[in-house]
């Protein structure tokens, strides 16, 4: 993906919301930011996946 591609979206997370994605990305060697993507993509497969059914 191009920069170009990237949308900019400020969000507020609880604190716990917060604490489990900057553990997440520290043990998968990732940015905090490459976690929320990893979790939304996974949540909209899910979706897709249910609407085929």
């Amino acid at each position: 993906m191009s920069q170009l591609e990237f949308e900019r979206q400020l969000v507020r997370l609880p604190a716990d919301v917060k604490q489990f994605i900057r553990e997440q990305a520290a043990r998968n060697c990732s940015s905090q930011n490459s976690e929320i993507v990893r979790a939304v993509r996974a949540r909209m497969e899910a979706e897709q996946e249910r609407a085929v059914r």
